[in-house]
């Protein structure tokens, strides 16, 4: 056995080389990794946080989240449209960035879709705009409604 390693030493310690270094490697496009699915989701954040901070700006869009809203004595204004399908956009873009792993899945978030979507503003506008959104986007956001 010793006289094996003296004669093959040179080629053992590359091969320890390179294992050494693809696993070096893996280690860091997995750190890479982590902190491009962190930074997506703050980024994601900062678009929603955003998005949901015209409710502040503008109180007549706080009737969308309104249980109660009659929508006969009060039909859906266009504000209240725009900002809907702004929700529907930044959600499908959620949505495809969790699908394809580029961002880590918030807790709750199906949840939290369900309950938007079930208030009779938004309800009345996704029912009519999502024939216009991919599949697999409408079964999670019906999916969510169940």
């Amino acid at each position: 056995m010793e006289g094996w390693f003296v004669q093959n030493w040179f080629t053992v310690l590359s091969a320890a080389g390179i294992i050494g270094t693809l696993l070096f490697g893996a280690k860091s496009v997995r750190d890479q990794t982590k902190t491009g699915r962190i930074a997506n989701l703050l980024t994601l954040t900062q678009s929603h946080r955003e998005l949901w901070s015209q409710l502040f700006s503008y109180p007549a869009l706080a009737r969308i989240l309104d249980k109660a809203v009659d929508l006969e004595k009060q039909p859906i204004a266009l504000d209240e449209k725009i900002f809907v399908n702004e929700v529907i956009l930044h959600l499908n873009s959620a949505f495809q960035a969790m699908k394809s792993g580029l961002v880590i899945k918030p807790e709750a978030v199906r949840e939290d879709v369900g309950q938007f979507f079930s208030l009779p503003i938004p309800h009345t506008i996704w029912e009519k705009s999502k024939k216009l959104q991919n599949d697999d986007f409408v079964e999670f956001v019906e999916s969510a409604l169940k």
